[in-house]
């Protein structure tokens, strides 16, 4: 799960790098104001990639899913691609945890296998 939901989350970095751009041309927002959401919002990508697998790591990557599309109200486009990598953040989340029960189960057989051949005692 945890290299799926990172590498949606570094991809949301650079949605949000080009997001910052497009709301440069924005008269009614400073480019300070800008870059300063901007920078800490993929700041936050690159932190929650890290806390993942930690409790509560899978719904603060939904909060921020929540401020991508939320964010739309400053640039429109916004809502669109942040419903996109909302999309992709479920599949992420939901194939990456299929994928790691997969793993235990195959790594479970392969250590019931092995103890097999070698007479019930696993070394």
């Amino acid at each position: 799960m945890r290299t799926l939901c990172a590498s949606t989350l570094i991809g949301e970095v650079f949605l949000i790098g080009f997001a910052g751009l497009v709301a440069m041309k924005d008269p009614d927002l400073s480019m300070g104001t800008v870059w300063a959401v901007s920078g800490i919002a993929m700041a936050l990508c690159v932190l929650f990639c890290g806390l993942i697998t930690r409790p509560g790591g899978v719904q603060l990557g939904w909060a921020l899913q929540i401020a991508l599309i939320a964010s739309g109200f400053i640039v429109p486009t916004m809502f669109f691609m942040g419903a996109m990598f909302a999309a992709l953040w479920w599949a992420s989340v939901h194939y990456g945890r299929k994928i790691d029960e997969a793993k235990a189960r195959f790594a479970a057989q392969a250590q019931a296998q092995a103890g097999a051949e070698t007479g019930g005692n696993p070394a």
